[in-house]
């Protein structure tokens, strides 16, 4: 079984909305949406991998963050370790750089938009 850490960027404005981005057709669950994030590098720490992860994917530098919450969840063929690091204060517009769609939505809306089940439970605990 193949086995992924993961970082992950929830990142909140100041207008309390999360940054979110749609997963694009070739990848694992595509088509779900996402806080921007990825996997850890050889050698790399879960916090620096977030903050390389979302300066790759959205163009955003994470200024002020913290550890959220950190989970392991089980799908079929791959186990996932998940760190998810709430960003605060980050500097630049977010822009997606690897062609994905991107949005900002309020924390109620979160629920509207289909997203991994590994991530239900921490949005659960934003709203």
């Amino acid at each position: 079984m193949q086995q992924q850490t993961i970082s992950i960027a929830i990142v909140r404005n100041h207008h309390e909305q999360f940054l979110i981005s749609r997963r694009q057709a070739g990848q694992h669950l595509a088509g779900k949406w996402e806080f921007p994030g990825g996997k850890v590098e050889n050698g790399e720490t879960t916090e620096n991998a977030m903050i390389r992860e979302l300066k790759e994917e959205v163009g955003l530098t994470a200024i002020d963050y913290q550890l959220f919450d950190a989970l392991d969840f089980q799908y079929d063929e791959l186990h996932l370790s998940l760190h998810f690091y709430l960003v605060t204060t980050f500097a630049y517009d977010a822009v997606a750089q690897e062609g994905q769609v991107i949005k900002w939505v309020s924390g109620a809306e979160l629920t509207e938009y289909d997203f991994p089940k590994a991530n239900m439970s921490v949005i659960r605990r934003l709203l």
